[in-house]
């Protein structure tokens, strides 16, 4: 809110409060004097304020939706499978809401005003009705109980089993970006463990080689030693940096975890999220509809990019915690991943392999991919 509105609006409130005390005073001065007539004035006075106060915001909450519609994910069309359940609840939601909304709102108002105190006028004593307790308590809660049954079982197919066709990839927080691996050809993750982060070489804390480590106890003192056994499975294992690349049209597992304290991971585009839990990995799976370039012409942004956010607070540098995820077509993934080099040649450059026959066939790979994706 800007500096003027915010004026704006504390304007309005004061002169609301001005009027509202003023006509108070007035109300106990007339009572005092027993004027009955200039009660009722006020009576009617206030009742005509209800109903120009309901016309009123009635007209407020359409403008407001029309201003600020656009702003929204409301406009912009999911872009996973999942995400086009979670619009669909949400619409059912919202309209079952906004009926009960207006519905009452128009009775509240128009009760103020039809039924206000007048001369002669005896208020009805209505203590008790036990069937409209049964409605009003029944209905609401098997509304709600069906919204509720329809989220879990959405919730259940997210985290649920990913197809077997589904690509991997593990999604981990840290404060404050976010870490993203790969299988290799053998299509497996290799072994980590916490105790072996090294945030130059290292950062998931891969076990590459046999290696002794500090064995910490539950205050994170070190009390020993402990042997790891290194994994060859993380010898092809890709590790990446804020930006993930996925295909479009193929089931995608995430693996997500924490390196350190709660994070979420936030995709709204795709209407998902999930938690980071340190020491617990957690899981959900979609299928991307849109590829990033055809969502930069379904929103009309030429800089659109879909993003992975941090939905827990989880730090000075939360605000700052945010990735970007590159949904592609599976052609193009496949030349993307066949470019990427192994964790591995970082850690231990000199055992990496060398230019060989191998290289040459992955080169031959590379280019027969890019004129697949050059003729699509």
């Amino acid at each position: 809110m800007t500096t003027t509105a915010f004026f704006l609006v504390a304007i309005l409130a004061l002169g609301f409060l001005i009027t509202f005390q003023i006509a108070k005073a007035s109300e106990y001065v007339s009572v005092l004097k027993g004027e009955k007539k200039a009660i009722e004035q006020s009576n009617k006075v206030n009742a005509f304020l209800m109903v120009v106060f309901l016309l009123v915001g009635l007209v407020g909450v359409w403008y407001c939706n029309e201003l600020f519609v656009n702003k929204t994910l409301l406009v912009v069309p999911s872009a996973s499978d999942h995400g086009e359940q979670i619009d669909f609840m949400l619409k059912i939601t919202l309209a079952i809401t906004g009926f009960v909304f207006l519905l009452t709102q128009i009775l509240l108002f128009w009760f103020a005003y039809k039924y206000q105190a007048k001369e002669g006028k005896k208020a009805f004593y209505f203590p008790h009705s036990n069937k409209l307790e049964l409605i009003w308590t029944t209905v609401p809660a098997i509304a709600l109980c069906v919204l509720v049954g329809f989220g879990l079982y959405y919730w259940f197919q997210i985290t649920g089993e990913a197809p077997k066709d589904a690509i991997q990839v593990e999604v981990t927080g840290q404060q404050f970006s976010w870490i993203f691996r790969y299988p290799g050809k053998d299509n497996e993750f290799g072994r980590k463990y916490f105790a072996n982060i090294d945030n130059s070489t290292n950062v998931l804390g891969l076990i590459y080689k046999d290696t002794a480590v500090d064995k910490l106890d539950k205050n994170r003192n070190v009390i020993g030693k402990t042997d790891l056994k290194g994994d060859p499975a993380t010898h092809d294992d890709i590790v990446l940096t804020q930006t993930m690349y996925i295909p479009k049209d193929q089931p995608v597992k995430l693996i997500i975890g924490s390196r350190d304290v709660i994070h979420d991971v936030g995709l709204p585009h795709f209407r998902l999220k999930m938690d980071a839990v340190p020491g617990t990995p957690t899981t959900l799976w979609f299928t991307p509809k849109y590829t990033t370039d055809e969502m930069k012409k379904i929103t009309g942004n030429p800089d659109f990019e879909y993003e992975i956010s941090c939905d827990q607070m989880c730090g000075n540098g939360h605000y700052s915690m945010k990735g970007v995820i590159k949904v592609v077509t599976k052609q193009e993934y496949l030349l993307w991943k066949a470019q990427q080099k192994p964790a591995y040649a970082s850690f231990a450059p000199a055992e990496a392999p060398a230019a060989s026959t191998d290289t040459a066939k992955k080169m031959a790979v590379v280019s027969d991919l890019k004129a697949a994706v050059t003729k699509n």
